[in-house]
């Protein structure tokens, strides 16, 4: 088989294909196969009846349909895979006039999508900052009074409640239609103030009143209060009857026996300190990822198909639409609550669409010139992780991946991460810290000398 290609448009090339009756007289063979499985005629079994008695009975145009449908988009994928196109559209095939013993051939028209051609001088030596890992004595304190709360006692607090304070109320709620609604009701209810539990409303209204009074709250219900009555309003009758304060533990050592393996609370804080420490580490690697493709993006100008472009924002546009459904309300509801409007969901849906897409671009070609590559043990170990995820069989959704295709997907976005990492290593990194520290000397500096 032989191709050629040309390009008739920026984002549009003609494939001209060529098959030498040679080698498509096997194809031709199983069309005459498939044809001889599907019609009876007496005289001869299912499957067994010759050519010269096909093109009789059957007629040869028959043949060469059946044959044309089946082969034309086989030719046209292998010429596809030739070139390494990936087609954004359905082909334009144009088929010559076909004659026994004579070549086959075609045209096919597609989109595609851009392809960058990246060199190593274009990826390597990336200026980023590293963001600091030190952990400032402040997240520890955050960490302590954490734990201080999980070993909090309640006292009566004869005061307004404040945020952060558990009452117990007796909760009503009903319907629009005035009907009461059991699932949400609740009866000598101990409510963590700040909780969102009943939605913000509730949780707007609480703050400042005291026990003995009665509060009228209005939500929104999710997908919870039953069917038939998500996404409407539920009017909530509270009645406050008490109001508890916690009472943290004092952070000392009995305190760090309590709340840890440690004897002292120097040595909690400082198990803390290392902990932080290695949280932030694994955050730096994502944050180093997340600038090196910013610098890349900021960087490489790309063109990209309307076609491309339109078909990810809609996918985008309907995940959101699926996962507030999945929340028990409308895309409506959601974007108004967030105050945006749907032209608002869609250009930002647009413009998340671009980055992601020029991004792929990006690590594909920076995969391509590396050669970066993936073998079966990566791949059955990214399949073990989503296995696991999923509580799945990994030998069964490795099947499912591959009858599927997805698995070329998978092994898409393995290559694409470790072109990102690639990305990372090859930059030229600077510790953030230490760039605002000499930022800092050099403007006392300047200043002594005045």
């Amino acid at each position: 088989m032989q191709t050629t290609i040309e390009n008739t448009d920026k984002h549009t090339v003609k494939l001209t294909v060529e098959v030498p009756a040679d080698e498509y007289s096997k194809d031709m063979d199983q069309a005459y196969r498939s044809i001889a499985n599907q019609v009876k005629i007496p005289g001869f079994r299912k499957g067994k009846v010759p050519k010269q008695i096909i093109d009789a009975q059957i007629g040869r145009e028959v043949v060469r349909d059946e044959f044309l449908q089946a082969a034309v988009p086989d030719y046209y994928r292998q010429a596809i895979t030739e070139h390494d196109l990936a087609p954004i559209t359905d082909p334009d095939i144009d088929l010559d006039e076909f004659a026994d013993d004579s070549p086959l051939k075609f045209t096919a028209v597609v989109e595609v999508r851009p392809r960058l051609e990246l060199t190593e001088a274009d990826y390597s030596g990336l200026k980023i900052e590293k963001p600091s890992t030190e952990v400032a004595e402040s997240e520890i304190d955050d960490w302590v009074t954490r734990l201080q709360e999980r070993f909090a006692e309640l006292e009566p607090a004869e005061r307004p409640i404040i945020d952060g304070d558990f009452v117990t109320i007796d909760l009503k709620a009903t319907g629009p239609l005035g009907q009461e609604i059991e699932g949400l009701s609740r009866t000598d209810y101990l409510y963590f103030v700040g909780s969102g539990e009943f939605g913000p409303q509730l949780d707007t209204d609480l703050p400042g009143a005291k026990a003995g009074e009665i509060l009228k709250v209005t939500e929104e219900m999710g997908e919870g209060a039953g069917e038939g009555l998500s996404g409407q309003a539920a009017d909530m009758t509270v009645l406050i009857k008490d109001v508890k304060a916690r009472k943290l533990p004092e952070a000392d050592d009995d305190f760090a026996k309590t709340a840890s393996e440690f004897d002292t609370m120097a040595e909690l804080r400082e198990d803390l300190r290392e902990r932080l420490g290695e949280l932030k580490e694994r955050d730096v690697k994502g944050e180093l990822r997340d600038r090196a493709l910013q610098v890349m993006l900021d960087k490489v100008e790309v063109e990209l198909p309307d076609t491309l472009v339109d078909d990810e924002t809609e996918h985008r546009v309907e995940h959101a639409k699926q996962q507030a459904e999945r929340s028990g309300v409308t895309i409506e509801q959601l974007l108004e609550a967030q105050g945006w409007d749907e032209e608002r969901l869609r250009q930002d849906s647009r413009d998340h669409a671009v980055r992601a897409i020029t991004s792929d671009l990006i690590l594909e070609s920076i995969a391509r010139d590396a050669d970066i590559q993936v073998d079966a043990d990566e791949l059955g170990k990214e399949i073990g992780v989503l296995a696991q995820a999923y509580n799945r069989d990994p030998k069964e959704l490795a099947t499912q991946l591959d009858r599927t295709g997805q698995i070329v997907t998978l092994a898409g976005d393995i290559i694409r991460g470790k072109a990102l990492d690639l990305l990372v290593e090859r930059a030229d990194i600077t510790d953030e810290a230490a760039d605002a520290a000499a930022a800092n000397e050099e403007d006392e500096t300047g200043d002594d000398d005045e």
